[in-house]
């Protein structure tokens, strides 16, 4: 029984090793460009390996999804457990914003979860992309009781985040223009963003090379 558990989390920590490093992959290199081989590199481990866990590529990159989109519920549910009855509209706000911030400072997650936005046509990958967006939207509207209206205009904010980071405007930090728009996207925020987000940047330049 024991050697049956020690076997059972061995493979569970080589599964989350193995998408730990398909999130950096596809993030920095997309669906296309992320291949199984590079993956395995990335983790340290054959091609064969990958392929003998997670199949196809595309099963592969649809459960790296899987993985940043519970993320992020998760991360939006952590907040909300902090929530007392006299928190009030802003403090939840700034909570919720907070802890996502911290999450999507791992480009990787941000980067996959991009991606999987951009596939709204494919067959597969669109269904599953609205799907987890649907579902972070009804946690803050519904669990967080933020409201439609006030819910649409954070994920507004949220995605201007995103899409900031994504193509790595920290790395221009210091251009007049650059450094407000970031300063108003991020708030309060900006300086721990910029040296979480630089670190990782060091991370993805590794992974590209």
């Amino acid at each position: 029984m024991s050697s049956e558990k020690t076997s059972r989390l061995s493979g569970d920590n080589r599964r989350e090793q193995i998408l730990g490093a398909a999130t950096a992959v596809f993030g920095e290199r997309g669906y296309v460009g992320g291949t199984t081989d590079a993956i395995a590199r990335a983790a340290g481990i054959s091609q064969a390996y990958v392929v003998r866990m997670f199949g196809t590529k595309e099963d592969l990159f649809a459960e790296v999804c899987a993985r940043a989109g519970q993320r992020v519920a998760d991360t939006f549910r952590a907040a909300i457990a902090q929530f007392t009855p006299e928190t009030t509209l802003e403090e939840k706000l700034h909570l919720l914003g907070e802890t996502y911030g911290n999450l999507i400072a791992d480009r990787g997650t941000l980067l996959s979860l991009m991606h999987a936005f951009t596939q709204g046509a494919d067959p597969k990958f669109g269904p599953l992309g609205r799907a987890y967006f649907l579902d972070a939207f009804r946690i803050v509207r519904d669990e967080a009781g933020i409201g439609g209206p006030q819910t649409t205009a954070f994920f507004a904010q949220g995605m201007l985040i995103n899409t900031l980071l994504a193509m790595r405007m920290p790395d221009v930090y210091g251009d007049a223009d650059a450094d407000e728009l970031m300063q108003y996207a991020f708030g309060e925020k900006c300086d721990d963003l910029l040296v979480l987000v630089r670190s990782q940047a060091i991370m993805a330049d590794a992974v590209r090379a």
